[in-house]
């Protein structure tokens, strides 16, 4: 097979001969200088055969086959990693809507909880003044019908009792609530205070100063409102200033400041001023002050008269069924003069109110906003003040 290889023209193509395999040696010695070992003709008969099997077209069609098969392997590969993906992005996307809705729904329940516990506490206040409303007409009636009659008496006294013991829990429980509503304004005065003064320190202009400036003044109107409906439940608790530091209680009027005292403070804050703007100033300070003295002198013709009513028919009364009867007469009248006070305290709110507004009226926009931060800040030093003598030293 040999000589057959040799003499066919493709063998010189399909097998290298000496000198082809020659050269490869040649050249490593020219370029490694290394010691060579010598090929043998079958070595080199078998490497040639080698060669051609390595360049058949067989093998070439297997080796395209395996890759195409290795290339299909990866898209699928690929294909599915993307899939995978594809599907935990799915999921967790799907995981966090659901976590979004869940939240929201839990949001929505607790604003429904909410709404309706404030209806019941709303409906709970009404039916307890409609209680305290018939059980003071009960009152009345009995009052009317009492004579010399024990039984009468007797029935009067439980009706004393009983109303005596139902206005003072229903005031305890409307106080503590009050205390906790103007808790949360004043909480509330305080963030709309600082976002006023970055407002005015950062040089804000007038139309988003004056937002800010008209939120303060609604804040105020908000305290008017919860101390009109506290007063309907305890009056008592509102002007005695239970709700307030002991500081501001020694300046307190009728359950809250006097407006020509602060309109005094203030004018030294505001300079300077306009010649307007002084004549509205003076003017509101007169015609406040001139109020001011006018509920004053009622006060006291309130208080005077209380005392003359509980005082009349105390003594030199001759009679025991005589003095109990007078005593029944005597209260009576004291309640009826008591709730006198309610519209005191709702006067005096009234003033503050409008002094307030009217302030603001005369103002500009920058000098209203220092008003008010000056308001501010003259209560929080009386707060202030009141827990710096709580913690002072003592002997």
């Amino acid at each position: 097979m040999l000589l057959t290889r040799v003499q066919t023209p493709t063998s010189f193509t399909k097998y290298p001969s000496a000198n082809q395999v020659e050269s490869p040696r040649l050249q490593l010695e020219n370029g490694q200088q290394t010691n060579l070992v010598s090929i043998p003709i079958s070595s080199t008969e078998n490497w040639g055969e080698s060669t051609m099997a390595d360049g058949s077209p067989k093998t070439d069609i297997s080796t395209d086959a395996d890759t195409d098969e290795k290339s299909q392997r990866f898209d699928r590969g690929k294909s599915s990693a993307l899939v995978a993906v594809s599907d935990s992005s799915d999921r967790s996307k799907g995981n966090l809507d659901q976590k979004t809705l869940r939240r929201l729904a839990q949001n929505r329940e607790a604003a429904r909880k909410s709404r309706l516990r404030k209806n019941a506490y709303v409906q709970q206040l009404e039916s307890n003044r409609l209680k305290l409303t018939q059980l003071e007409l009960e009152l009345q009636r009995a009052r009317q019908q009492v004579r010399l009659d024990p039984s009468s008496l007797h029935g009067l006294r439980y009706l004393h009792i009983k109303l005596w013991r139902s206005k003072p829990f229903n005031g305890r429980k409307c106080a503590l609530a009050f205390d906790a509503e103007y808790a949360r304004w004043l909480e509330e005065q305080n963030r709309q205070i600082n976002e006023l003064k970055t407002a005015v320190n950062s040089h804000a202009s007038d139309a988003e100063l004056r937002i800010i400036v008209d939120g303060v003044v609604a804040h105020y109107d908000e305290i008017f409102r919860l101390k009109s409906n506290a007063a309907k439940a305890d009056v008592f608790h509102l002007l005695s200033g239970m709700w307030k530091t002991l500081a501001e209680r020694c300046f307190l009027w009728l359950g809250g400041f006097r407006s020509s005292e602060l309109l005094k403070l203030l004018v030294s804050q505001l300079e300077p001023l306009t010649e307007q703007q002084l004549v509205g100033i003076g003017n509101l300070q007169q015609s406040s002050q001139q109020a001011e003295d006018a509920l004053s002198q009622g006060m006291e013709a309130l208080q005077q008269s209380l005392a003359e009513t509980l005082l009349t028919g105390s003594l030199g009364s001759s009679g025991s069924s005589w003095n109990v009867a007078n005593y029944t007469g005597q209260m009576a009248m004291a309640m009826g003069k008591l709730g006198t006070l309610e519209g005191f305290n709702h006067q005096a709110d009234n003033l503050r109110q409008q002094t307030l507004q009217q302030m603001h009226r005369i103002l500009t926009t920058r000098q209203s906003a220092r008003a008010l931060l000056a308001i501010h800040d003259y209560f929080s030093r009386l707060r202030a003040l009141s827990s710096l003598w709580l913690a002072r030293p003592r002997e």
